[in-house]
C-alpha cells in the first residue's frame, strides 16, 4: 500500500476532506503515539478485517482508488442519514 498515493488521492477530492478526518479519528488505533509509525493509522486488526470483507481471501492492498471509494461510500450513508 503507498500511503502516500492515499494521501494525494483524498488530496485531490476536497468534499472528502473532513469525511476522511472523520474515519481516520474513528479507526485509528488507541494509543498510536506510543507504537511506530508513530501516525494515526486504523489498528491492524481493524485494517485487515476490512480488507478481507473488500477484497476476500487474505484481503490484498488497499489502493488509492479503494480508500476515496470507500471514503465517498461514507460521505453518501451520512448525508442520506443526515436526510433521513
Amino acid at each position: 500500500m503507498s500511503w502516500l498515493g492515499i494521501i494525494v488521492g483524498v488530496l485531490r477530492r476536497p468534499r472528502l476532506w473532513s469525511v476522511a478526518v472523520r474515519q481516520m479519528r474513528r479507526t485509528m488505533a488507541p494509543g498510536w503515539w506510543r507504537r511506530s509509525p508513530f501516525l494515526p493509522v486504523p489498528a491492524g486488526d481493524y485494517l485487515h478485517f476490512r480488507l478481507v470483507t473488500q477484497n476476500g481471501g487474505t484481503g490484498g492492498k488497499p489502493s488509492a482508488h479503494d480508500v476515496v471509494s470507500y471514503l465517498d461510500w461514507c460521505r453518501q450513508l451520512r448525508r442520506a442519514s443526515i436526510g433521513s
